[in-house]
């Protein structure tokens, strides 16, 4: 039962790094620009959270086959499929968490507005330094709750998961395809003791994300 579980988190833990890293700057794009690209731009990210995760997985198993030129060139360069392997989980997961990762961070750097870069700049603040040392740090929630939302929302995945990864015990069996699993074998008791865990993970999580928001209306109070 260890074996889900730690996949699982190490899942998690290599996909929300992944997402910071690309959502920090697409969000501050997209919290800062006037381009006439703006609304595609927030609609191909935000449509995980209404596209079904078997429709998504099933374009990303075909850009992920050996014969597309995805495919292809990670087969020549690796020696082996993307897909049903943890590195096609990871991809999969980081395309169907960018919207959690990316909204929260875009309200954040919104709510810093112009005026405090303004005052940045007069200081000849470089936008870069300007930034890392009042966008980010006044966005600081946002993107806690960024990295929290990126990272139940992977431990959580299923149909994404199935699609792309199968499932292969100790490459890519996740906690949900373990549930899976084991109903499916009629294993309830460890159906019900993984399903407590992530019920249990989940409740803290959303208390966690909540708490972050109170706290930062508090301080804005």
């Amino acid at each position: 039962m260890t074996g889900p579980i730690l996949l699982t988190l190490a899942l998690a833990s290599v996909t929300t790094l992944i997402l910071m890293a690309l959502a920090l700057p697409l969000a501050w794009w997209l919290a800062t620009t006037h381009s006439r690209i703006k609304p595609v731009i927030e609609a191909v990210t935000a449509l995980p959270l209404i596209l079904p995760p078997t429709v998504l997985g099933f374009y990303l198993l075909l850009l992920m086959a050996p014969a597309s030129p995805v495919g292809g060139f990670w087969l020549e360069v690796t020696g082996s499929t993307i897909a049903f392997s943890f590195s096609g989980l990871v991809v999969a997961s980081v395309v169907y968490s960018l919207p959690f990762a990316v909204q929260p961070l875009q309200a954040a750097f919104e709510r810093v507005g112009p005026d405090m870069m303004e005052a940045a700049a007069s200081l000849r603040a470089r936008p870069l330094d300007a930034f890392l040392t009042v966008a980010l740090p006044l966005s600081a929630r946002g993107a806690l709750t960024a990295a929290v939302l990126s990272f139940a929302h992977t431990v959580g995945e299923f149909g994404v998961i199935l699609m792309v990864g199968g499932n292969i015990e100790g490459r890519t069996r996740t906690i949900s395809i373990a549930v899976w699993e084991h109903v499916e074998s009629l294993e309830y008791a460890q159906a019900h003791a993984l399903s407590a865990g992530l019920l249990v993970f989940a409740f803290v999580t959303l208390f966690a994300v909540y708490a972050i928001g109170r706290g930062r209306m508090l301080h804005v109070r």
